[in-house]
């Protein structure tokens, strides 16, 4: 495993150092933890390898799978891991969250997972039209497509039956909620709701990285309750809670991110929140711990 360092308190994983991620290096000498910057691209370990190379790992990998299994590394080690590897695979899931929030009994728009096409048409009958699918793993709302109808439905899963690979074949279906052009994004650093904003855009894609303009979210009890809540269940200490609002106005949660992608989130807050400030705190408290 490449980038010893015994002496650095965190390391942080990341293969592709964006402005988040130079944020949070610069809050860390603000804060004199020491870290270093690990590139997972160039990590391996030996399977009976035990000695630990860092006090902690901040994992901030853009690929979900490489996050999964540095995570894994680095916690066979003896090393803890924001967020855990347990958290990553539960968060970078869409079917996993969904059993998460569900077994916590927090409100999510009706979803159900399709073993097969066939099957999720069944689903389809029951959720009504129109709907979502959603691929499994995935981000920066890629791959979304709204069903119409039964007959898009049918069209579209003919196409889905020809793609390669089992897991292409598995249908994650939401029904579609009525939302006010907007979500939210909330989001939380361990165990605390720090702030949130509303995503703004037409369609079902409010993602900020396909160009939704972000505003201030005013706070309340049921949003602040909720978005820990969420957290706590997936089993992130780091997370980026996403919500949307029925046409009553009731909260509902979509999805728990494991990494926190919070530049939109700081335009629009300003200086009112800083976001890398709250997580490197954060990290340098529970590395005092470890």
């Amino acid at each position: 495993m490449s980038g010893q360092s015994r002496q650095v308190a965190v390391a942080v994983l990341a293969s592709q150092v964006r402005l988040d991620e130079r944020r949070l290096f610069d809050a860390m000498e603000r804060q004199g933890v020491r870290f270093q910057h690990v590139d997972p691209r160039e990590m391996w370990s030996f399977a009976d390898e035990r000695l630990p190379r860092w006090r902690g790992v901040l994992n901030r990998e853009i690929g979900q799978v490489r996050a999964l299994y540095a995570a894994r590394i680095c916690e066979a080690l003896g090393t803890p891991v924001l967020n855990s590897a347990a958290a990553i695979q539960v968060c970078g899931d869409k079917w996993q969250t969904s059993q998460a929030l569900a077994a916590a009994n927090l409100p999510a728009p009706r979803t159900v997972l399709g073993l097969t096409p066939e099957a999720a048409l069944a689903a389809l009958a029951q959720i009504g039209y129109p709907a979502l699918i959603k691929p499994l793993v995935g981000s920066w709302g890629r791959l979304i497509v709204t069903l119409r109808d039964e007959q898009m439905a049918e069209d579209v899963f003919d196409y889905v039956r020809a793609l390669p690979g089992p897991q292409s074949h598995l249908i994650y279906v939401q029904e579609l909620i009525a939302k006010p052009g907007r979500d939210i994004r909330a989001i939380v650093v361990g165990g605390e709701f720090i702030g949130a904003v509303y995503r703004i855009a037409e369609g079902t894609r409010t993602n900020v990285a396909l160009g939704a303009r972000t505003r201030p979210c005013p706070e309340s009890a049921e949003l602040t309750k909720l978005a820990v809540a969420a957290a706590a269940a997936t089993g992130a200490d780091i997370a980026a809670v996403d919500l949307i609002e029925d046409e009553d106005g009731r909260l509902l949660l979509i999805e728990v991110n494991h990494r926190v992608e919070f530049s939109g989130f700081q335009q629009a807050v300003g200086d009112r929140v800083d976001v890398a400030g709250r997580i490197v705190e954060y990290v340098a408290t529970r590395s005092a711990q470890w």
